[in-house]
């Protein structure tokens, strides 16, 4: 059996197992383990371990010295301890919406969490076209709770700078301004663009200059607004759903940036699986119901966030400027302003980038997913440069509307 208290080393599923057994207070003495390695992500290691006599189940997350996507990605295993500690904080203001830290070992950079195989992550469930007629509630409420109540609206300046702080995240900020908001604006080599969508980027995004300077922007605010504690990658894959629970996993690339980057990537993430439901649901009165209910899905968790967030403000508000007629407004509107504008991000280099999602992947007729993506990259487009515009979920869906329209223009 290896050492786990000397220094640290990539574990593999035996040395997760011996981890289990001498580093965390959780089995049974005669417990019998087993474990698999889960990790289909693009960084880190996921264990699960079980007892298979006692019926007992905990995750062990590891972080790698770079990233599984791409070797190119370098990045301190540090982000293990800010995940944990972000858990544990979200878990104190939104309860019931993120899975149990039972503990962080700083050497091994790993933690032990509760194990949500009760639970499905929420992009496959959508590829199967299953509804959660709870989940904007759930995440409207998570999305209220973690943002304002770690704003400087409501925590006292200096403490709130402590946080900004002890969740400063370079590595994973940094992969995050290449990725999203300056590769897919030019014909970077490291781009992965579908043969058949690569004309319409060319002309619709790359040559488009007065889009690629909204995009410089949009970075340099990313990089300098320490507005509320982010998830910093909230999209489909990083939630665990069942019929009356949403839990809220992965929040390693968390740091202090502007509120509207979790809520614009999950609104994103919603139009990716509606793209999906266009083009793989043959039958038509099932495909259009399931549309709806995409379209519902995502005009509620606008309009619940809206909705929550003001009376979050009205009965938390702790700062004395917070109460000047119209200011609640204002920054209401920034949030939802960076919202319609990270959606457009994320629309956008999800279809150009590096990474992308299983969402347009799997769709296998060619054609279909060049429409999707056209529509894709129509909308992300619009929602970038008309953020300024766009506050209610009725506006998100008209620009998914007036995309899908966009997409036919040359098919």
């Amino acid at each position: 059996m290896k050492d786990f208290t000397l220094e640290y080393f990539t574990m593999i599923e035996q040395d997760a197992v011996d981890y289990a057994k001498t580093r965390i207070d959780f089995f049974q003495e005669d417990a019998v383990l087993t474990c698999k390695e889960i990790g289909d992500g693009n960084l880190n290691y996921v264990f699960k371990v079980v007892d298979e006599k006692n019926n007992k189940s905990i995750i062990i997350k590891q972080a790698g010295p770079v990233a599984r996507i791409s070797d190119e990605f370098k990045l301190s295993t540090d982000r293990n301890r800010i995940e944990s500690e972000i858990l544990g904080l979200q878990h104190k203001l939104a309860p019931g919406y993120v899975p149990e830290v039972y503990q962080y070992d700083p050497i091994m950079n790993c933690c032990a969490m509760e194990d949500l195989s009760n639970h499905e992550i929420m992009r496959t469930a959508l590829l199967k076209h299953e509804k959660f007629p709870l989940f904007p509630d759930h995440i409207s409420t998570f999305l209220v709770n973690t943002l304002l109540l770690t704003s400087d609206v409501v925590v006292e300046h200096k403490e709130k700078k402590a946080l900004v702080k002890q969740f400063i995240n370079p590595e994973l900020c940094e992969i995050t301004e290449d990725l999203v908001y300056t590769e897919p604006f030019y014909d970077c080599p490291r781009n992965e663009i579908f043969e058949g969508s690569m004309e319409f980027v060319k002309e619709t995004i790359w040559n488009d200059k007065k889009l690629v300077l909204e995009s410089a922007k949009l970075k340099f605010e990313f990089m300098n607004h320490a507005q509320s504690l982010l998830h910093g990658d909230l999209h489909t894959g990083s939630i665990f759903i069942k019929e009356d629970s949403t839990k809220v996993i992965d929040p390693e690339f968390a740091f202090y940036g502007p509120a509207g980057y979790d809520i614009g990537n999950l609104i994103a993430n919603l139009i990716f699986a509606y793209a999906n439901g266009k083009f793989t649901i043959e039958d038509e009165e099932t495909r259009d119901d399931y549309l709806n209910y995409l379209v519902t899905t995502i005009k509620d968790v606008v309009n619940l966030f809206t909705d929550k967030f003001n009376k979050a403000w009205d009965e938390k508000a702790t700062e004395q400027v917070a109460g000047y007629d119209g200011f609640k407004e204002y920054y209401l509107d920034t949030i939802l302003r960076d919202t319609a504008a990270v959606a457009g991000l994320e629309l956008l280099r999800r279809v150009i980038g590096l990474a992308k999602v299983k969402d347009l992947t799997t769709i296998e007729d060619r054609e279909a997913r060049i429409r999707a993506e056209k529509i894709c990259l129509a909308a992300g487009k619009t929602f970038i440069l008309n953020r300024e515009s766009i506050k209610t979920g009725a506006d998100f869906i008209h620009v998914i509307q007036s995309a899908e329209l966009t997409s036919l223009k040359g098919a």
